[in-house]
Parts: C-alpha cells; sequence; structure tokens
C-alpha cells in the first residue's frame, strides 16, 4: 500500500512537472508571438488616439472602452476561430494570407509618408472618399460612427496579429494554439487600450496639475479639496506639480507625433519582413539571403553592438523594401480597388 501511494505521488509529482514546463512554453510562445506583432501593436496604439480627437473629455475614456470592447470581440469570437479552422483545414493558406496582410502593412506605411509628403492631396482624397457621410449636429450618431470606424481598422490590424501569432505557434498543439491566441489577443487589447486611455486623459491631468495649487491627489480628484487657504506643504509642493503639468501639456503632442513616426516605420518593415519571410518559403530566399548576409556584415564591423547592428540593418532593408512595396500598391488600391468596392456598394 504505501508502495503504491509513492508511486502515486511520484506521477502527480511527474504531471505537475510536466504541466509546468507546458505552462513554461505557452508562456514563452505567446511572448515570442506577441514580440513578432510589435509594429502592428505600435501603429494600432498610435492610431487609435485620433478617434477620441473633438470628443469633451468626460467621453474620452467611455470611447475607448468601447473600442477596446469591439476589439476584444474581433479578436475572440471572430479571428481566433478563423485561425484555428485555417490551422485544421487550410494550413497552406496560412503563409498566403499573412503576406497578403504584410502588404497591406507596407500600403497603409507606405500611403502615411505619401500624405506626411503630400498633406493637401491627402485631405482631398480623404473628403472625396468620405462624401457626406459624416453625421451632422449629432454628437451620439457621430460618437458611435468613430467608433465602428476604430473597430473596423481594429479588425485588419487584429487580423494581422492573429496571423503572425498563429504562424509562430503553427506546429504547436491545438491546445496550445488556442491558449497562445487567446493571451496574445487579450494581453495586446489590454496592453494597447491601456496605453491609448493614458494618452488620451494625459493632457487633461497635465492641464488639472498646471493650473492647481495643490497635491497631485488633490488635482486628479483622488481626494476632497481640503478646506481652508493651502497648507506650507501644499505651497512648496505646487511648483513642482504644476512644473509636472506644464510638461504633460506640451510633451503629449510631441509624443503622438513620435508614436505616428515610429508606428508608420514599424508598419513599413513589418510588412517587409513579412513579406521576405514569405517568400522564402516559396523558394524565393534571395532577398532574404542578401539582407540577412548585409546583417551579418555589419555585425562583424560592429562586434561590440553585432546583435544590435544586425537588428537595424534587417529591419532597414526590410523597411526599403516595405516601402517599395506599399508604393507600388498605392495606384492599384486607389484607382482599382476603390471603385469596385464602391461599384460593389452602390
Amino acid at each position: 500500500m504505501a508502495t503504491g501511494f509513492l508511486a502515486l505521488l511520484d506521477d502527480i509529482a511527474g504531471l505537475a512537472k510536466v504541466a509546468a514546463a507546458s505552462l513554461d512554453d505557452v508562456a514563452g510562445q505567446a511572448a515570442r508571438a506577441g514580440g513578432k506583432a510589435v509594429g502592428v501593436v505600435i501603429d494600432d496604439t498610435a492610431v487609435t488616439p485620433r478617434y477620441v480627437t473633438g470628443f469633451s473629455p468626460a467621453r474620452e475614456l467611455p470611447i475607448v472602452w468601447k473600442i477596446a470592447l469591439g476589439s476584444l470581440r474581433n479578436k475572440l469570437l471572430f479571428l481566433l476561430p478563423g485561425a484555428l479552422l485555417l490551422s485544421l483545414f487550410a494550413p497552406w493558406a496560412i503563409t498566403p494570407l499573412l503576406m497578403l496582410g504584410g502588404a497591406y502593412l507596407c500600403f497603409e506605411g507606405a500611403e502615411k509618408v505619401a500624405e506626411a509628403i503630400r498633406p493637401h492631396r491627402a485631405e482631398a482624397h480623404e473628403s472625396a472618399n468620405q462624401g457626406s457621410a459624416k453625421p451632422a449636429g449629432d454628437p451620439k450618431a457621430l460618437e458611435d460612427q468613430k467608433v465602428r470606424s476604430a473597430i473596423q481598422t481594429d479588425f485588419i490590424l487584429s487580423a494581422e496579429i492573429m496571423a503572425l501569432t498563429l504562424a509562430n505557434v503553427a506546429e504547436a498543439s491545438f491546445l496550445t494554439q488556442v491558449i497562445v491566441l487567446a493571451v496574445v489577443g487579450t494581453g495586446i487589447t489590454l496592453f494597447v487600450y491601456g496605453i491609448v486611455a493614458l494618452i488620451v486623459k494625459a493632457d487633461d491631468v497635465g492641464v488639472a496639475l498646471a493650473r492647481e495649487p495643490r497635491p497631485a491627489s488633490t488635482a486628479l480628484g483622488l481626494r476632497a479639496p481640503p478646506q481652508g487657504p493651502p497648507t506650507d506643504g501644499d505651497r512648496r509642493l505646487a511648483p513642482v506639480t504644476q512644473g509636472v503639468g506644464r510638461v504633460l501639456v506640451r510633451g503629449m503632442p510631441v509624443l503622438l507625433r513620435g508614436l505616428a513616426v515610429v508606428g508608420t516605420a514599424a508598419m513599413i518593415w513589418v510588412g517587409g519582413g513579412i513579406v521576405v519571410h514569405g517568400l522564402e518559403s516559396y523558394g524565393l530566399a534571395g532577398l532574404g539571403h542578401a539582407i540577412a548576409h548585409a546583417a551579418d556584415a555589419a555585425g562583424e564591423r560592429l562586434p561590440v553592438l553585432a546583435g544590435a547592428a544586425a537588428w537595424i540593418v534587417t529591419a532597414a532593408l526590410s523597411g526599403v523594401l516595405g516601402l517599395l512595396l506599399g508604393a507600388a500598391l498605392i495606384p492599384l488600391a486607389h484607382y482599382v480597388v476603390t471603385p469596385a468596392l464602391r461599384s460593389l456598394k452602390a
């Protein structure tokens, strides 16, 4: 009896070790898969704040919450089952879809570069596309339209995130794929929209701190303002809190512009890299080998920073290819795809 009991305990311990190893493996794969989607994540974080522009501060967080819920619904209810069905019944389609998504990222990034170079043409093009679809005089209708537009944009970016994740765990078990897709989808959504919420409220916090001669907790409404005149401690802290407030107010526009630039660059080099790797899987490895050779040469020239130098060269060359591909796709999208979609909607 004692021997059987000890054997049972040994079996349980073995199962626990296997389970712990499986959890570690899932966590590691989720982290790697999430890292592959960094370019899309940065762009998602950079794009979303524009959808709350023009609304009252009281509506900013509710709008971000609605978009976040829509993003979770996109990933968990639609894209996750779709990705699993692809993995089960059409694994051959994963690489072409991933390349299509990479090409889309290149197109979006190249179009943003073109808009930055010729902003007036971009505004005219946007106005022509929107027509008279903007609801006028109805804040609720405008908010609903903005949320729908944000969720539609998020669907495309989320599809790329889930495709990248699935490609990273294509050889894993079905259960591991389910868990990794769910963890990455949920984690990225919480991260992106948590950062977005901080970004859209940072300027309001900055204004409150810059104007309020009280401690930060009072300016943020975390406790009721004390009665009577400010204390000596309040007066000593006021220059600090007001200085922080001014930095936030002045720094957020700079941060948003920088984030937009980084997001655009990340879209282009990630999209270009996806296309290059996809070509390699079809036996067209020339571009990939050339990039790898240039990255290795850069690492050899800078042995102290070999890893960083190789990464920078890989990203830069992938970005150049992505920008060229995206630029080639712009006329195709504007003069072929967009008119075709309009004709289908008519």
